[in-house]
């Protein structure tokens, strides 16, 4: 089989790519995701929470979808959202809980506790890097 031929069955066999629908799907998924938390917004602030209202917003969007990928519901939404569910808050607590979960077997501290921070690790050490330079950049040039 020559390099064209190849190249040309591969193209037939391919699946085709749905491309406006799968954007429509992250966009109202993503949309829903986003919508929802400005909703735990406005309770918490209703309750009284003031400005904590979106810590505590964004804590239960983190425990919801911690629980959620617990019980496996949450990558079967996925598979429909596709990248609508990788909404940050959302997408991060998925990807720890994920990898805790697939190397549970090999106990809680080498396999839970230590592949849990192998995704959150680099996150999280960049978060702490970017904000301490944005901070002496802003005391610097105030």
């Amino acid at each position: 089989m020559t390099k064209q031929e190849y190249a040309q069955w591969t193209q037939e066999e391919s699946p085709k790519s749905k491309g406006p629908m799968n954007i429509l799907k992250a966009f109202v998924f993503g949309g829903g995701i986003c919508a929802i938390g400005q909703l735990l917004v406005f309770f918490y602030q209703s309750r009284g929470a003031g400005e904590l209202g979106f810590v505590f917003a964004s804590l239960s969007l983190v425990v919801l979808s911690a629980v959620l990928t617990g019980l496996n519901v949450y990558d079967n939404i996925a598979k429909h959202a596709g990248a609508g569910t990788l909404v940050p808050i959302t997408g991060f607590a998925n990807s720890m809980v994920s990898a805790a979960m697939e190397f549970k077997t090999e106990g809680y501290i080498l396999g839970l506790g230590a592949k849990m921070f192998s995704i959150a690790g680099p996150v999280i050490v960049y978060g702490v890097s970017a904000s301490v330079i944005y901070g002496i950049i802003l005391v610097l040039f105030g």
